[in-house]
């Protein structure tokens, strides 16, 4: 009896303990990363240098525009690149474009570079500002390995956070899939 009662009390008084609400969930707005790192992978002081917050960016981008200094042949030269599903390798059909632009930059040696990472919407958003990361990283090898000093490129990620296309099909996911270019 005295068993059953003892059971009973340790029941009873696990049952009843209090129970808190779960803390009320707080939204917070999305707001691109400043910086994504691969699970694992240690972060060098270099890397965090070179990436930049996105409002940082399209700041500068803003300023300049305003100011009329972007030169025309800078514009016309600056096309997005686009990459394969889950890829981050530069295509042939890139090339072209990067080679124009790495050839405008050894002539203006004063212009800067902000290349921009974008992916479509399908992964999470972790893993859509890793590999827009690396997109960008990959763009801006390229044009590092056409001569144009590393200084003068800035990388940015996005992700998914900033599509070009909406529509849920192939097609639209592709425009999302690229490196943008913006002045520095």
């Amino acid at each position: 009896m005295k068993k059953i009662l003892a059971v009973f009390l340790l029941v009873f008084v696990i049952g009843c303990a209090k129970r808190l609400p779960p803390p009320a969930e707080t939204k917070m707005p999305k707001e691109p990363a400043r910086e994504t790192v691969e699970p694992a992978k240690k972060i060098e002081k270099e890397a965090v240098k070179e990436t930049v917050r996105p409002k940082e960016a399209k700041l500068q981008e803003e300023e300049l525009a305003l100011k009329g200094e972007v030169p025309a042949a800078l514009k016309e030269v600056l096309n997005d690149i686009f990459f394969d599903y889950d890829k981050y390798s530069i295509r042939d059909d890139a090339r072209p474009g990067l080679d124009s632009i790495a050839s405008y930059l050894k002539k203006d040696t004063a212009a800067g570079i902000i290349v921009e990472g974008h992916c479509d919407e399908r992964g999470t958003n972790e893993y859509n500002l890793a590999l827009g990361e690396k997109r960008a990283k990959a763009a801006k090898e390229y044009l590092t390995s056409r001569g144009v000093a590393p200084s003068r490129l800035t990388v940015v990620t996005y992700g998914e956070e900033k599509p070009v296309c909406t529509e849920q099909n192939e097609a639209c996911w592709q425009k999302n899939r690229r490196a943008h270019f913006a002045v520095k």
